[in-house]
């Protein structure tokens, strides 16, 4: 990695949204940061950035060079390598917020000397610089896409470094068990204690069923990161808008007793006990000749492929309609709940409501919780652990752990073939190569760009 670092620019970018805003931070990253800096910098006591000290932050005014005019009243830190978000020397502008005075400081920066950094670059520059690994690095855009307190905890555990020494633990036995081998492969004439083959297996046994408790909690941890898709389907005027302004405790959809109300998805992300789900309130299905409506119901049937979770609504108080029918038959091999609603308008009258239907009065406020409490058991399904120390996040990692798993299974199948130990090395390597795919020991800059290209500038 140092190679790719050799003769690396100065860049920058605003750090901070662009908008309306106290305060609003330009950042300067590379070598000439400091130096540059220093140019459009003036002090009134005549203090230079280049006298300051590392992590020093010093007030005066952004100067334009080459009109000698103020630009904007100025806190501006310095931070010296390694010591720094990038391990290289990095300046950071802290001006007034406003989206006119960011842009003019980071003009004169660029007019400067400096490049407009490319979106996640500043990050990427720590990976390469080893100040973080790519795990740590990818934790990063989880913090700031996080939708609740839970994934935002674990996100910061994994920039911590609890996911990376995991991982750092399993690639100590997979190298301690290739050390093993290839002494015995490559000297077998000293008098080394003959490794044998009960000794592998059982040592990949052993990494196998880590690889296997951490995959245990992959799920729980795209689930925290990517949140549950669910979608709320049935009829129109069975409340499916109303069921979604009850969760969401607002009025987010229009509710009225006229059918087809809600001609398109409306979307909004729910916190239930640390878990995001993203309700999507759809069109109410049925035959209908209204082309707006028609459009409405195609895009919510088509929805049924992107969902993790469907709450399928009917109105308790009429007969099941053949339409109804055929949409739970649609539905029999989805995770899905069902909701008899309107259990206020059968009140007194012989109606038994049998498993799995949950019975609901959105009017009287009553299943809500007994709903919110099976969203959780749906997702869950008592087969993930919610306390884990670290969580698989990303489906990088997950693919990455599997192609291990499998390459550990292929060396314990090589064994079982009585096979030579040169061939068992082999499948145990590829093990390794991509176990450090995960955190960047192993793996090319085309996979760097595609994840760093995600991020957003100045970050």
């Amino acid at each position: 990695m140092e190679a790719l670092l050799q003769n690396e620019d100065t860049i920058a970018a605003v750090a901070t949204g662009m908008g309306g805003a106290g305060i609003g931070i330009i950042r300067i990253s590379g070598p000439d940061a400091v130096e540059l800096g220093n140019k459009l910098f003036v002090n009134p006591r005549g203090k230079t950035l280049l006298a300051a000290g590392s992590h020093e932050l010093v007030y005066g005014r952004v100067v334009d060079p080459a009109t000698k005019k103020d630009i904007d009243e100025v806190l501006v830190s310095k931070m010296l390598a390694p010591h720094s978000y990038t391990a290289e020397d990095v300046v950071e502008i802290n001006c007034h917020g406003g989206i006119v005075p960011m842009r003019k400081i980071l003009k004169l920066v660029i007019t400067s000397g400096a490049r407009l950094a490319e979106p996640g670059e500043f990050t990427k520059r720590a990976f390469l610089n080893g100040r973080m690994d790519l795990t740590q690095a990818e934790a990063v855009i989880d913090i700031i896409n996080a939708k609740t307190e839970k994934s935002l905890e674990y996100s910061v555990a994994q920039l911590e470094g609890r996911l990376s020494h995991k991982l750092e633990e399993l690639d100590n036995i997979l190298v301690g068990i290739l050390s093993h081998m290839e002494v015995n492969i490559d000297y077998p004439e000293y008098d080394i204690e003959e490794i044998s083959y009960d000794f592998v297996n059982s040592q990949i046994l052993e990494l196998l069923n880590k690889i296997k408790e951490i995959l245990t909690v992959a799920e729980t941890g795209k689930i925290y990161r990517e949140g549950i898709t669910t979608a709320i389907l049935g009829e129109p005027n069975v409340g499916k808008s109303s069921l979604l302004n009850t969760l969401l405790m607002e009025n987010k959809a229009i509710v009225t007793d006229i059918p087809g109300t809600t001609r398109d998805t409306i979307e909004e992300y729910l916190n239930i006990e640390g878990i995001p789900f993203k309700i999507i309130d759809t069109a109410g299905i049925r035959e209908t000749d209204n082309l707006v409506e028609k459009i409405g119901v195609e895009k919510s049937k088509a929805l049924l492929n992107q969902t993790n979770l469907v709450i399928f609504m009917r109105d308790i108080s009429k007969e099941m309609s053949t339409g109804e029918k055929e949409l739970i038959e649609l539905l029999k091999n989805r995770k899905t709940i069902y909701i008899a609603n309107k259990t206020d308008a059968i009140s007194g009258m012989d109606v038994e409501i049998p498993e799995p239907w949950i019975p609901m009065s959105l009017l009287e406020d009553q299943g809500i919780e007994t709903l919110r409490q099976k969203m959780l058991e749906m997702v869950f399904e008592g087969t993930v652990s919610q306390e884990a120390d670290y969580l698989i996040t990303n489906t990088r990692h997950i693919q990455l752990l599997e192609t291990t798993k499998t390459s550990l299974e292929n060396a314990i199948n090589t064994m079982a073939s009585q096979m030579p130990l040169e061939l068992v090395s082999i499948d145990v390597m590829e093990a390794l190569e991509a176990l450090r795919g995960i955190t960047g020991k192993a793996v090319g800059m085309d996979i760097i760009d595609q994840i760093f290209k995600n991020f957003c500038i100045g970050k």
